[in-house]
């Protein structure tokens, strides 16, 4: 299995290259060179497996055996998902009307980044103790990514990992999440910006790739293929939990609503349909609509402001994972990938070319949901259910709701919970429900903190690669006085 550039312009790679970098050297993301294509005899065996037995599955699909055997990946997996609370590691919650809430927040961060990023971590030890390696991890957050990107590789004697938070933007219990993780591999910057603003001085030290190779930098953003990878069993998973019965021909669909900001299970979700996964996608945005806009009318653009929504892991205006869309959608075509997104990157504005606005309104359906509306669905969900939605899990289900309210005919619906009520307090007391908070949560606020400020005026970038400079030479420092 081979990966290419979206951008066309970039070497093909392995599945370890692919791991171990963040954008292609020309600026695009890395996709497989070609999908496998499932039957409905695979379809039919995969029906009855556990979430981590589908993740195993896809893996071995998209990384070859000469890279990591078969028992090998099988134990890395079982070890990613070894802290997870809940011994089925995702759970399907069936509730009234026909609602079905597929809970991805069942590891240690409470969110549905741990279940890709756990995973990724894994991969990365394994081939950096292989090649006794070190790597400095970059990750810019807009609030779950950086929590449990630091809890998947704390303590790791071969990576260090530098988080970029937006200081004020994330909740205080996120926020909390990162800072109190005092670990010498840890390190942890509160930016005086939103979370498109810290992208920059990220994308700016990722495109010099001499210094990327010199100090071994990767990112575990979602512009990592492996967290993309992971993400497509959600939609399997979804699909076998929720599907009538596999014995009908065709095979029946089922809807699968997808709350999003950078569009990575967007992604992972269109990467399915292409495999011959039959579901219908439905993305459903808060407030920055980006990805409403452009799948309605081809609108590619970018609003005037981020604004802050309730559903603040959302508030994203560059949903950088459309790019891969646009490259699946389009028939692979870099080129015309390319061009899109130079010109987005130079104006912020693009109009969809025709067909491919076509492909892209076919493949999915979008919904933008107000925090109004957020509030409402949370209410609605608890009265009906005694069922507590966080607010992203909640802007998912309005859409749900709104179906059920037109009482038009639609295949099963399942919709993806991507975090835990537990880490939205301020959502809740504003949908004026009452929150029982997990203990390990509540003990945050006793913990020492501790985070880096780069304020308004700062050289970001330059405080970047500063930092990653000191983290190499204290790594080649630890290195040479290492027993031979």
């Amino acid at each position: 299995m081979w990966y290419v550039s979206t951008r066309g312009m970039a070497p093909r790679i392995d599945f370890e290259g692919a791991l171990f970098s963040g954008y292609a050297p020309d600026g695009g993301l890395y996709m497989p060179e070609e999908l496998p294509q499932l039957g409905r005899e695979t379809l039919h065996e995969w029906s009855t497996l556990s979430y981590p037995s589908l993740v195993k599955e896809l893996c071995s699909l998209f990384i070859g055996p000469e890279l990591i055997p078969r028992d090998d990946l099988n134990d890395l997996i079982d070890r990613a998902f070894s802290r997870f609370r809940c011994r089925e590691v995702v759970h399907l919650s069936r509730l009234r009307n026909g609602l079905n809430v597929l809970e991805l927040w069942h590891g240690v961060t409470y969110a549905f980044k741990d279940l890709s990023l756990c995973c990724t971590a894994q991969l990365l030890q394994y081939f950096l103790e292989k090649r006794k390696r070190h790597i400095t991890v970059v990750v810019g957050t807009s609030g779950d990514t950086g929590s449990a990107a630091i809890q998947s590789v704390q303590g790791a004697k071969n990576v260090d990992i530098i988080v970029l938070l937006p200081k004020g933007h994330c909740t205080k219990i996120q926020e909390l999440q990162m800072t109190t993780v005092l670990r010498e591999n840890v390190h942890v910057f509160g930016v005086e910006g939103n979370s498109d603003e810290l992208d920059e001085p990220i994308k700016t030290v990722f495109a010099d790739v001499a210094f990327v190779k010199k100090h071994n930098l990767m990112s575990l953003n979602s512009i990592n293929w492996s967290r993309v990878l992971v993400q497509i069993a959600h939609h399997f998973f979804a699909y076998f939990q929720c599907a009538p019965s596999l014995d009908m021909h065709p095979l029946p669909p089922v809807e699968v609503v997808v709350p999003t900001g950078a569009a990575g299970n967007l992604a992972a979700g269109c990467i399915a349909q292409k495999m011959g996964l039959p579901i219908h996608l439905v993305v459903a945005v808060n407030s920055n609509d980006i990805i409403h806009r452009t799948i309605q009318w081809g609108d590619f653009s970018l609003s005037e402001v981020v604004k802050p929504t309730l559903a603040s892991a959302m508030d994203i205006q560059v949903p950088y994972n459309m790019e891969r869309i646009f490259w699946l959608l389009s028939g692979s075509d870099s080129q015309v990938t390319r061009a899109l997104m130079e010109q987005f990157e130079g104006t912020k504005s693009v109009r969809l070319p025709k067909e491919l606005h076509s492909e892209l309104s076919e493949a999915v359906t979008s919904q933008s949901v107000s925090d109004e509306a957020i509030i409402q669905t949370m209410g609605r969900c608890w009265q009906e259910n005694q069922y507590l939605l966080c607010p992203h899990s909640a802007v998912a289900v309005s859409c749900h709701y709104q179906q059920v309210d037109r009482q038009q005919p639609s295949p099963p619906r399942c919709c993806l919970a991507p975090a835990s009520a537990a880490k939205f307090p301020e959502a809740v007391q504003a949908a004026r429900l009452t929150l029982d908070t997990p203990a390990e949560i509540l003990a945050l606020e006793h913990k020492e903190a501790r985070c880096t400020p780069m304020r308004k005026g700062d050289d970001w970038t330059r405080m970047l690669r500063d930092t990653i400079e000191h983290l190499s030479q204290q790594w080649q420092g630890r290195f040479l006085n290492l027993p031979a």
